[in-house]
């Protein structure tokens, strides 16, 4: 299926003079100060930067699992601005997917059930749950690991477990915090060439990490630095070649 193109015709996603301060305590901590940038349809791309650059403030903001303290992201054209909580859910159930270093699958559960779980919170019925929870294993090159639990498989096959529930809802947008942190060099690698393939199939990835390497592998990135944008090098907008 190709997600090339956004329902709304708008980017995927557009942050406008984004803003994140915590307060701990007497000290205010501006994690983000001002963070404009536009991700179209088809584009795979990486925001780096080192620890405390606030790249990982954004990715949470982006995917709507924090609230900005300024500023106005944008999905698909949809203000997240006056959304409430339950609307915020809808929006990461329906249009983002994540992928995380740990990979957070339920152990007690097969593959198959971590998966199809997103669907189920969507109300999708328990058999169009099960197709298409296969079929985003298929994807991934889980056919034959279905009714595995999470402990029956190596590193490189749990973060593709997680990568297949990312996508399973076929999200408008990717997003992956340290994909391959937690994995080997040579695990790390094919996972980011899964990536690269789901990207070329017309899904819309966008990778936070800490890692050239990672960097490297993706024609647009976007470097963070002590809450601003140092950079922003390649082309916005395209599937990769």
């Amino acid at each position: 299926m190709s997600l090339l193109k956004s329902p709304s015709g708008e980017p995927v996603i557009r942050t406008v003079d984004l803003e994140k301060t915590y307060q701990m305590g007497a000290v205010r901590v501006d994690a983000l100060r001002g963070v404009s940038i536009t991700i179209n349809p088809g584009e795979l791309t990486t925001i780096m930067g080192p620890s405390g650059s606030g790249k990982s403030t954004l990715m949470h903001l982006m995917g709507c699992l924090d609230t900005p303290s300024g500023g106005s992201i944008l999905i698909d054209g949809e203000s997240t601005a006056r959304m409430r909580e339950s609307q915020l859910a809808r929006m990461r159930n329906r249009k983002i997917g994540f992928v995380f270093q740990q990979f957070n699958l339920l152990n007690r559960t097969s593959i198959l059930e971590n998966v199809a779980a997103p669907l189920l919170y969507a109300g999708v019925s328990l058999a169009k749950r099960k197709k298409l929870a296969v079929q985003a294993l298929e994807r991934v090159g889980l056919a034959d690991r279905v009714h595995h639990k999470p402990n029956e498989l190596s590193g490189g096959q749990k973060q593709r477990a997680a990568i297949a529930r990312a996508i399973v809802t076929q999200p408008s947008l990717l997003l992956a915090d340290e994909p391959t942190g937690a994995l080997d060099s040579k695990t790390g690698h094919q996972i980011l060439e899964l990536f690269q393939d789901l990207n070329r199939q017309g899904l819309t990835v966008v990778m936070v990490t800490h890692d050239p390497e990672v960097g490297a592998m993706t024609r647009r990135t976007i470097t963070i630095r002590d809450g601003l944008i140092e950079s922003d090098i390649g082309p916005a907008g395209g599937v990769q070649p």
